[in-house]
């Protein structure tokens, strides 16, 4: 009986949060929080995070979780920034604090009628023309004429399909795909040949548009995009975006070839010209180079070659604009543009355009 002392009932053991807050370590992360919060407040960006020590991913995450929204907050703004690699868009594309297009205000003002189908994704402001002209448009029931402006309120219908008005707070998108010989940049071959378009997301609304083609040997960086604004500001010969090139030849230019290549040469349809050409060397008879130009015409760059007497036997793009192709992208393998570098892409449209 001695031994059956009798107790009260048993106090409830403290709770663990109160004794990790009550732990020497916890002060420190809280004081290095405060600190750390200004400087996020002043530049709209996380700190960097510095790496758990190897053993301690669980228990650093999970203090992580613990230490307060502002910081759970900071490591989803890290982890949304690692979407692409750096090295696929140039400097001018990469603005953090750039407004995503997505944020836009509608616009309801009137536009021209091709440059609204063209946003819409019917086609290039070119073929819209042509189908304009051609009497396939037509505008509350009556044949479209060219320029002519229309609004949100008109019904604008093109070979009995009816558009949308295209100029609202849609989400603009840009696909970087790395193109493979033997593929077509064309959705309707009467040969069957692979197309590019097969490896493309399905897309609700509109259609994708390739930005420049790249004929059936050459392989590289293709852009594609549901906004018709987008590819026409990219594409249209007066803006002069810079393509750039690696070309591989069957031999080594002149001085004489080179002078001729920078200065101009004539071609069936008219003259062309490199804006920059380098030796990137070689080995035997094959000799690399870099050449850049401000327009897209029909193989144009093998023509150019051609007519100094030289064969190109491999021909990639590797930059169209400020898009650089991504090293990391294999061949056949396509990647989406974050929001923020698709409306920093279109802004750099505006100010180059605008100069």
């Amino acid at each position: 009986m001695e031994k059956r002392r009798p107790s009260g009932p048993r106090q409830p053991p403290a709770p663990r949060k109160n004794a990790r807050s009550a732990s020497p370590l916890a002060p420190e992360k809280t004081r290095s929080n405060e600190r750390r919060r200004p400087a996020e407040a002043a530049t709209g960006k996380s700190a960097p995070q510095r790496p758990a020590p190897a053993g301690e991913g669980k228990a650093a995450g999970h203090g992580a979780a613990k230490a307060g929204p502002g910081k759970e907050r900071s490591r989803r703004r890290l982890v949304k920034t690692e979407r692409l690699p750096r090295q696929a868009v140039a400097r001018a594309v990469v603005a953090p604090k750039s407004k995503a297009l997505s944020d836009r205000e509608i616009d309801q003002t009137p536009q021209k009628l091709q440059k609204m189908l063209a946003q819409a994704g019917v086609g290039s402001r070119r073929d819209m023309e042509t189908l304009i002209a051609a009497g396939q448009v037509t505008v509350n029931g009556q044949p479209a004429t060219l320029g002519m402006r229309v609004g949100p309120e008109d019904d604008v219908w093109v070979n009995r399909r009816k558009v949308a008005w295209p100029f609202a707070a849609d989400k603009i998108r840009v696909l970087v795909y790395h193109k493979e010989e033997g593929e077509i940049v064309s959705q309707d071959d009467p040969e069957g040949r692979p197309s590019v378009f097969a490896h493309l997301p399905r897309i609700a609304r509109g259609k994708w548009l390739a930005i420049g083609r790249l004929d059936f040997n050459t392989s590289g960086l293709l852009l594609f995009t549901n906004s018709g604004e987008l590819a026409n500001r990219l594409m249209h010969p007066r803006f002069e975006v810079e393509r750039e090139y690696a070309v591989r030849l069957l031999g080594e230019l002149t001085d004489e070839q080179i002078r001729h290549l920078t200065e101009g040469v004539q071609l069936e349809d008219g003259p062309a010209r490199f804006d920059v050409l380098l030796d990137m060397g070689g080995e035997g008879k094959n000799h690399w180079y870099r050449v850049l130009l401000r327009e897209g015409r029909n193989r144009e760059v093998r023509r150019m070659f051609e007519s100094q007497g030289l064969t190109v036997s491999r021909l990639m793009r590797v930059r169209f604009g400020p898009v650089t192709l991504p090293p990391a992208l294999r061949r056949g393998r396509l990647m989406e543009l974050p929001e923020e570098q698709v409306a920093a892409l279109y802004k750099w449209t505006l100010r180059e355009q605008a100069e």
